[in-house]
């Protein structure tokens, strides 16, 4: 009977905290307003900060559901739960470093204010499922607030992704496995990053201050929205999905774009290990002393084959450098440190979009818990400025921090933070203009740059690349920009890594004797390659011969590059054998050959934009509908970028990354932009704006921003509140 009892007493009560929660849902969904344009992007208008959070979110899961939940499996580590066993290792990784108790105390310790927003963008996701029985979740059934936490910056890759699957899997696994080729970094591979400029009004012909966003992601990779609110709030832009913040985007008075940085900021340090140390199983050097490893249980839940669920339990070590992730050929473990602040994280990604100009942008930034990126900014007044990442260790500049430095040494331990003014930057630079495309910062601003040498060594371990030539040449070109002539810019069609290779290209052709085959057989492709003016066309036979050249001299290149210590582009102008520029030709000329007939083919008979249903890896068709696009991947220079491949059982390239949301913006009096989103807004096939942007996307053709609610005036789709 007792048991009965409370059994009754349980149901009560979780009916009763059910009916609260609908009860609450429904009156947040009472002050928020979604108007879908014709495009499809919602604009969320929400009486409160927190209504518009939860107005936001909602949006987003009617759009694209999948996504959300994936994202929050990934950074809750319970990726296995859905996807099985594969997964483990990913979700060990990640709880390496996020505890979900610690999580829970980090949201009991979060201002008020910013507790507001977790628990409406809890309730937004919550409301949705409430409201769509029909859709079922792979394993979030519900959202707790404190999750927010998890995902506190909308970057592509987060720095934990600097960990070695295979090397982790190593160590904790037992066993002894090598580094695959991609994590040495040895493929062939699209760079993910993104471009972004800000021109100030000296070259403005409008004498207004321009700034271009330009992420380069996976496609699909983030929601375009505004979102307003009662409380100052007004932003536009992307959103990456699941998260209550526009990442890159403006309003009315200020705009962010940020570009993954190459700045040195997740160090490893290597652990000189003590076995049988009284009182704990395993102790480190630190100096003089023997410190105990901290031992912490995790559990990880996985489905099985046979779709139960199943744990695997490990001991995971650390010091305190950070977790331990890996095991050298010497036996010493590696530690790895990164910034682990979720709640400033978060803090910051939300306050910096309310800022209206560059003082108090930079006082968000007074948080220091941006680690992977630069920013570029421009505002209503004028301003511009590159900045870089404000979580910089203060460290001891005589150790090479980009391989493991000696964590016994108290000498290479992390001494604090960079004050803000002491980080490279180009605040309101003479030349009028600041860019970043994942280069170097000493080029951000021309020769009002920050110099190399005013700064350690860790400050860059990205160098230059070709996009950052192809910049400084268009920035360069003109000093009257407006809105339309700096779309020109981010689609300017030069290639310039092939300005560089193809003269040793034509060099090692020439040595060949004549009684070489390939002379004659390559005699033709050559000229074309020669008479080439080095730009991107659909119709270009040469952007195809190029490409497939450049692949097939990429793999006997990259090797031997990154033992060097250069990088593959400048190895491949300077140090490849002239037997291997040939043979990478030939290679090219048979490949067009065998898979399209000729190798007399125009590059957007190749390079295709497809989306055929909403999955997040995507199965591709030669034989269904695909459009031609013309600007290419970015290892080659390319500004506009397309990440395209052959798919298993295609001849045909088709894109998943590299330009996903493009927008550019002018800060008059009223802020005006034009955008386009790869494909459409929607995530369901059956959706008209699942593909209503492609031939735009192809094109480069943004489309006008509709930002002001007049501007909406006779662009109106839908008008409703979530749940309706």
């Amino acid at each position: 009977m007792t048991r009965l009892l409370l059994a009754a007493a349980l149901l009560a009560s979780t009916s009763a905290q059910a009916q609260t929660d609908a009860d609450r849902w429904k009156a947040e969904a009472s002050r928020v307003t979604i108007t879908r344009d014709d495009w499809g992007v919602a604009h969320i208008k929400g009486q409160t900060d927190a209504d518009a959070v939860f107005g936001m979110i909602y949006a987003q899961a009617e759009d694209d559901f999948n996504r959300i939940e994936t994202n929050y499996l990934v950074s809750l580590g319970r990726l296995a739960e859905a996807e099985g066993e594969g997964a483990i290792w990913q979700d060990l990784r990640q709880r390496l470093f996020v505890d979900p108790e610690v999580l829970k105390a980090d949201y009991a310790r979060s201002p008020a204010w910013l507790r507001k927003l977790m628990q409406a963008w809890a309730d937004g996701l919550n409301h949705y499922l409430a409201t769509h029985p029909e859709v079922k979740p792979r394993v979030l059934t519900r959202f707790e607030p404190w999750m927010a936490l998890s995902f506190s910056e909308g970057s592509i890759g987060g720095d934990i992704e600097r960990v070695p699957l295979s090397q982790l899997e190593a160590f904790y696994g037992k066993q002894k496995l090598a580094m695959t080729d991609a994590e040495r970094d040895l493929l062939y591979k699209e760079p993910k990053g993104s471009n972004g400029f800000a021109i100030a009004p000296s070259h403005t012909k409008n004498g207004h201050a321009l700034l271009l966003i330009n992420p380069h992601t996976s496609f699909f990779f983030r929601s375009e929205q505004q979102v307003t609110s009662g409380e100052g709030l007004n932003a536009y832009g992307a959103a990456t999905w699941g998260q209550f913040f526009i990442y890159q985007g403006f309003n009315a008075r200020a705009g962010w774009m940020h570009t993954s940085s190459g700045v040195d900021n997740v160090d490893e340090f290597a652990e000189t290990i003590v076995s049988n140390v009284p009182g704990t199983r395993f102790g480190y050097r630190y100096g003089t002393e023997t410190r105990p490893v901290t031992i912490t249980p995790i559990t990880i839940a996985y489905r099985a084959a046979d779709g139960t669920q199943a744990r695997r339990s490990f001991r995971a070590y650390a010091t305190h450098h950070g977790p331990i992730v890996r095991m050298t050929d010497k036996g010493q473990w590696i530690a790895v440190s990164l910034m682990n602040k979720p709640v400033e994280a978060l803090q910051q990604s939300f306050l910096r979009t309310k800022a209206s100009d560059y003082a108090g942008f930079l006082k968000v930034a007074a948080l220091k818990a941006n680690s992977s990126n630069n920013t570029l900014f421009a505002d209503s007044r004028g301003e511009i400025a590159f900045l870089m990442p404000q979580f910089m260790p203060v460290r001891d500049n005589r150790f090479d921090y980009r391989k493991p430095v000696d964590g016994s040494d108290p000498a290479t331990d992390w001494k604090g933070l960079h004050s803000l003014a002491s980080l490279p930057q180009a605040v309101n630079p003479k030349n009028g203009w600041a860019f970043n495309s994942n280069n170097w910062p000493w080029t951000a601003a021309g020769a009002d740059s920050p110099k190399a040498s005013d700064f350690p060594r860790y400050f860059d371990q990205a160098g230059e690349n070709p996009r950052g030539a192809h910049a400084l040449r268009v920035l360069n070109a003109r000093a009257d920009f407006t809105p339309e002539t700096l779309r020109q810019a981010a689609y300017d069609s030069f290639l310039p890594a092939f300005d560089r290779l193809l003269p040793g290209l034509a060099s090692a052709w020439e040595k060949l004797p004549d009684s070489d085959a390939r002379k004659a057989r390559l005699a033709e492709p050559v000229a074309l390659l020669k008479a080439w003016d080095r730009r991107w066309a659909a119709d270009s036979t040469a952007t195809s011969l190029a490409v497939f050249w450049g692949e097939a001299l990429w793999a006997p290149s990259a090797a031997p590059a990154k033992e060097a210590g250069l990088s593959v582009w400048d190895w491949m102008a300077d140090r490849a054998t002239d037997a291997q520029r040939i043979d990478a030709l030939a290679s090219a000329v048979d490949r067009l050959t065998q898979d399209f007939g000729s190798w007399k083919i125009a590059w957007g008979e190749i390079n295709r934009f497809q989306r055929n249903d909403g999955a997040i890896v995507q199965k591709f068709d030669d034989a269904k509908p695909s459009i031609p696009v013309p600007f290419t991947s970015a290892q080659w220079g390319s500004l506009a970028s397309f990440g395209a491949k052959r798919w298993p059982g295609t001849k045909r390239y088709y894109g998943t990354l590299g330009n996903s949301f493009v927008a550019t913006v002018e800060f008059g009096p009223r802020v005006k932009a034009w955008a386009v989103t790869a494909g459409g807004e929607s995530g369901h096939p059956d959706s008209r704006h699942f593909t209503d942007q492609a031939d735009r996307y192809a094109a480069g053709a943004l489309r006008p921003v509709y930002f002001y609610t007049e501007d909406l005036k006779g662009h109106v789709e839908r008008v409703y509140r979530p749940g309706e």
